[in-house]
């Protein structure tokens, strides 16, 4: 067993080196927010709103917009579309503190694997440069790559938040999860 599973090849390819940059950012977000309680995942500091149990739930709707809506023009589907959420960040936020933390974890754990089997059914159809549903005002789609990079920015801003709100909570610091890490709650693990 890998104890490092989450490390992007030392010499791959682009593609490897993009997706493994973005499992690296996924894994170390998910580990900053793992095994918390309710009130663990509702800590806030100073005057933000954040909170682990809020990024949870916005970056499992990302992960499904970006590999639904922006790759195909789909809808987002389940779980989002049987919900009062309309798109907007406020309620993902505002709404986790209802939510138990296993449903936070469900959430982002099962967007994620959606996202893999979406990223690897696309793949199978084309490259990075395959155009993407995702177009600016004047009609220029998108590609592939554009996605994984606008989600690899995403996980690296809000992994920050990530590292500052777990230590608040219970002061676990540090870049990169310990060797061998499994997310204690939940089904998040490696991609293989």
């Amino acid at each position: 067993m890998d104890d490092f599973w989450w490390e992007p090849p030392m010499a791959g390819t682009e593609l490897e080196h993009l997706v493994g940059a973005l499992e690296r950012l996924r894994t170390t977000f998910r580990w900053k927010a793992d095994d918390l309680d309710a009130a663990g995942l509702n800590t806030r500091i100073a005057s933000s709103d954040l909170t682990l149990g809020g990024l949870l739930k916005h970056l499992a709707a990302v992960e499904d917009i970006q590999f639904t809506v922006k790759l195909t023009g789909g809808r987002i589907g389940e779980p989002w579309e049987s919900t009062e959420w309309r798109g907007g960040n406020d309620w993902l936020f505002s709404t986790a503190a209802d939510d138990s933390p296993e449903q936070l974890y469900a959430y982002w754990d099962d967007a994620v694997r959606r996202s893999r089997d979406r990223l690897g059914a696309a793949l199978t159809h084309g490259g990075l440069d395959q155009r993407v549903d995702l177009a600016a005002l004047d009609g220029t789609h998108a590609n592939l790559r554009r996605i994984l990079f606008d989600l690899v920015e995403e996980y690296g801003r809000h992994t920050g938040h990530a590292d500052l709100l777990r230590e608040a909570v219970d002061g676990r610091v540090g870049e990169d999860p310990p060797d061998g890490w499994r997310a204690v709650q939940g089904r998040f693990g490696p991609t293989a």
